[in-house]
């Protein structure tokens, strides 16, 4: 073998080729090498290299989108594992750098990653205008047939388009073939779907809702009460403690925002815990926005710090059994109890308010209705004033429509508004 070696470099000189300065080696072979790379190993090394510096749910995103393109870039079944580990596999381990090579791994899961090692085609194949086409075809599918959400599609498009680039960096391929590629991303909405704004009525139905469903109902109203009447996201309401609130007994006060904690799952964070504490979205480390509180959310923190106190590290808001950080399942699943509980059946069915993040729609679209400047308004949810009319362009009716849906209960009226005057002690009531 070493023979034949040193006739290929002995070839390679008579023939006048050049050697690569790296490795020594002509540059027929280098090229030969990089053409074997399969798209499996390229994608585990692009993975592992953006790691580090990765918030816990981009790394979970950047996991979603290659375990999607991988399954589009499988070469053969010979062999295939079941589907359902296969996709599991996948998700949770291939793209995952502390999963991947755990030794705790179950054995079915080190079958499939050795098999995924061999069976997919070669990064080079994405050169090819058809396979790079099927590629991202097969990411407008989902695995029932029905169409994928545009902004899914889109979003793992740009990962694609960074994996190429990055390809490109490491010399796996010439160039990147995306943009000359004749395929359009479906088209993606910005804004937000009106019918999913509840009114001011319908808001805090919603919140008397969660305060009467035991056990954690009353614990969690008061977290849905900041999305609403202060537009915080979840991961802001979910790290809010009681050092960044400036209340005064009762009327308007300050909360100072220095941070958040998204959920991502403990899999992805490097804590192992579920939530992963960052800066605001969209600022720097360190940096803090401080956002208006009006009265009625004034009294739902005075009340919340009074029947449940704080973490040890000041935070408002932590799950019944586990203290350590609020789980999102619990979030999610109190608001679906809330929603079937005082919405008609008609209005339960409908978009509105589907999740808890639409109370923050609800709140800005209120807001601007009302007539506060778009400037303030974006300061306080953390928008530039660009992106904001753009979200909400069409929430914007000079408030006349929200009065209509008001008065009319276009999207079903609750079971009882007695429950808003006289069912929260504390609480400012809302007369409609």
């Amino acid at each position: 073998m070493a023979t034949r070696f040193l006739a290929d470099l002995t070839s390679a000189v008579s023939r006048g080729e050049a050697f690569d300065v790296e490795t020594g080696r002509p540059v027929s072979m280098a090229r030969k090498a990089v053409s074997s790379v399969t798209w499996y190993s390229a994608a585990c090394t692009y993975a592992d290299s953006k790691w580090q510096r990765s918030a816990a749910t981009t790394r979970r995103t950047r996991a979603e989108a290659l375990s999607a393109l991988t399954l589009a870039m499988l070469a053969d079944s010979r062999g295939r594992p079941d589907e359902a580990m296969l996709r599991h596999t996948l998700q949770r381990y291939a793209f995952n750098p502390s999963r991947r090579h755990h030794p705790d791994r179950p054995p079915e899961v080190a079958a499939a990653l050795a098999w995924l090692e061999t069976h997919t085609r070669k990064v080079s194949a994405l050169a090819k205008p058809d396979v790079l086409r099927s590629v991202l075809d097969s990411l407008t599918v989902r695995l029932d047939g029905t169409p994928r959400a545009s902004s899914v599609v889109s979003r793992w498009r740009k990962i694609l388009n960074a994996f190429l680039e990055n390809a490109v960096e490491r010399k796996l391929l010439p160039t990147n073939p995306l943009p000359a590629l004749k395929w359009s991303v479906p088209k993606t909405s910005h804004t937000v779907d009106r019918r999913s704004v509840a009114n001011p009525l319908q808001a805090r139905t919603l919140l008397v809702g969660v305060s009467q469903i035991q056990r954690s109902g009353p614990r969690l109203v008061a977290f849905f009460a900041c999305l609403y009447f202060a537009a915080l996201r979840p991961e802001e309401a979910a790290n809010l403690a009681k050092h960044h609130l400036s209340l005064p007994a009762e009327g308007w006060g300050e909360l100072h925002l220095s941070g958040a904690a998204p959920h991502a799952g403990k899999d992805w964070t490097d804590t192992g815990t579920h939530r992963e504490r960052r800066q605001l979205k969209q600022r720097a480390v360190g940096e803090s926005r401080t956002v208006p509180c009006p009265p009625e959310l004034t009294a739902y923190l005075h009340w919340h710090i009074e029947q449940f106190g704080t973490a040890p590290d000041g935070r408002l808001f932590r799950g019944e059994r586990n203290e350590d950080e609020l789980p999102k399942g619990t979030v999610n699943r109190y608001w679906r109890l809330a929603r079937k509980a005082v919405l008609a059946p008609d209005a339960y069915a409908s978009p509105l308010a589907a999740t808890p993040y639409d109370l923050r729609h609800a709140a800005v679209s209120t807001q601007l209705n009302a007539g506060v400047p778009a400037t303030e308004v974006a300061e306080a949810a953390g928008h530039s004033v660009e992106v904001l009319l753009k979200i909400y362009a069409k929430c914007l009716d000079g408030g006349a429509a929200s009065r209509r849906r008001l008065m009319d209960g276009v999207y079903g009226a609750p079971k009882t508004s007695e429950r808003i005057r006289n069912s929260f002690p504390g609480i400012v009531a809302f007369n409609p």
